[in-house]
């Protein structure tokens, strides 16, 4: 008799970001790799409105949700259930994210272990067109008549992990296959799954990798499982030790590992050895007084507006901004010529192209655009989730200058923010480090952000 459990969930959403958004509807099948023991699935009431594209994609809307259980109601039903189950999920992040963070809200810390079926299906048949669960169920015969509804794909998911289990009745073990013999399998089972920055050593003790995950074990898994292309096989064939750093959240991840990478240059980290931003967008002012935008390779000591990762990336955005804040594409080097620009023609453009507004009214929304992507404070500190609940983990700005981050006791922080000072270690301030902590910040919600 087979004793394995595995809980294969899928959740419907109101959104893309677990710390935001809420449960929607979610169904989960019980399941010891052949057979089908239990069922559950429910619509959730979210307790907020569900945005018009999610009800477009999912179909559920907010009448249907009214007199649906709030995720409380429903939550130690779901912990019982899954009780000593591996969570199964298509791309299982996503929806083991959402479980976390709406228990986590609850004040309950849960935590299961978990199976992705894309990296599964990866390694068990190889060469599919696409691993996503439409495109994969369809290639496979796999029916699916009620696709974006949490019981339909969880069924789906369910099908193919029966056929991916025949293949390989152990999925959840690690296999270390292809590795180097000097690998030892308990240093990647006792890797966290939580937020870092992981270090891959090769059999001389030398660094040469640096990379960062909110899920470490997952992405080492990852790395181990890799034979896209023939870098990856090549450092996989040379990692022999594998270290690590828990940083408690995602930004300080990003700084970490930024930092490391320029300080160590690792051997398989060439493309991120100097800048992750080598595009800019600067600012000038024509002979005519209007302030224009330009995208160039980032200039050594002058700060760009924004930085990107590549020209195309930066025109792109370029394009957008131009668009948003109704300014003119010429001017912004967007559209050739002298003449009025291609935005003129359809309204979208008022004239500064060829004088027709003066450059006063036109720079206001140059500014105002510039002052967007300014810190919103020169000197502050962020405040997020620490690598326990004992603490905060805290960066510094001041005059707009990266100082580095630490982690403060939560008993040890008053009405002033000062004592983290303490605690805080400093790191080499780039345009990078500004870059990352800026977009971040526009991106994603902080526990707390604190001028001085």
């Amino acid at each position: 008799m087979n004793d394995k459990r595995f809980a294969i969930i899928d959740v419907e959403t109101t959104g893309l970001h677990a710390a935001q958004e809420k449960i929607t509807e979610i169904a989960v099948l019980l399941h010891d790799g052949y057979r089908l023991i239990e069922e559950f699935s429910t619509l959730v009431n979210p307790e907020r409105k569900i945005p018009y594209r999610i009800t477009q994609i999912t179909g559920i809307n907010d009448q249907m949700v009214a007199g649906a259980p709030k995720f409380y109601e429903i939550a130690r039903q779901i912990v019982e259930l899954t009780e000593g189950a591996i969570i199964v999920g298509h791309n299982v992040n996503f929806d083991y994210s959402f479980l976390r963070s709406e228990y986590k809200s609850l004040g309950y810390d849960f935590q299961r272990k978990t199976l992705d079926t894309i990296k599964l299906s990866r390694k068990l048949i190889p060469g599919q067109p696409s691993y996503g669960l439409g495109k994969l169920c369809q290639a496979l015969n796999i029916t699916n008549s009620n696709r974006h509804r949490a019981a339909g794909d969880a069924t789906a998911t369910a099908r193919l992990f029966e056929m991916l289990y025949a293949i390989d009745n152990e999925p959840e073990n690690i296999s270390l296959r292809g590795v180097h013999a000097s690998l030892n399998k308990s240093i990647i089972e006792n890797l966290p799954e939580a937020h870092g920055v992981y270090y891959f050593h090769n059999n001389e003790g030398k660094l040469i990798y640096v990379g960062k995950s909110i899920n470490i074990k997952s992405r080492v898994l990852q790395h181990l499982n890799n034979n896209s292309t023939r870098k990856a096989i090549e450092m996989k064939n040379n990692i022999a030790d594998v270290d690590f750093k828990l940083t408690g959240n995602e930004l300080i991840s990003l700084l970490l590992e930024s930092d490391e990478i320029k300080k160590h240059k690792p051997l398989y980290n060439r493309s991120q050895r100097r800048s992750l931003f080598n595009y800019g967008l600067y600012d000038f002012t024509d002979n005519s007084g209007y302030i224009c935008l330009k995208i160039a390779k980032t200039i050594e000591n002058l700060p760009p507006i924004y930085a990107y990762s590549s020209q195309a990336e930066a025109r792109e955005h370029l394009f957008k901004l131009t668009e948003q804040f109704h300014l003119c594409q010429r001017l912004n080097s967007l559209y050739p010529g002298s003449s009025n620009c291609f935005h003129y023609h359809i309204g979208q453009c008022n004239g500064a192209c060829i004088g027709e507004e003066p450059p006063e009214e036109y720079n206001a929304r140059v500014l105002q655009l510039i002052e967007h992507y300014h810190f919103d404070h020169k000197s502050f500190y962020v405040f997020d989730k620490g690598r326990s609940e004992d603490e905060y983990a805290v960066i510094k700005v001041e005059n707009g200058m990266y100082c580095g981050f630490g982690y403060v006791p939560v008993d040890q922080l008053t009405n002033t923010a000062e004592i983290a000072d303490d605690h805080i270690i400093h790191y080499a301030d780039n345009r990078d480090v500004r870059q990352i902590i800026r977009s971040y910040l526009k991106r994603n919600t902080v526990l707390k952000i604190w001028p001085f």
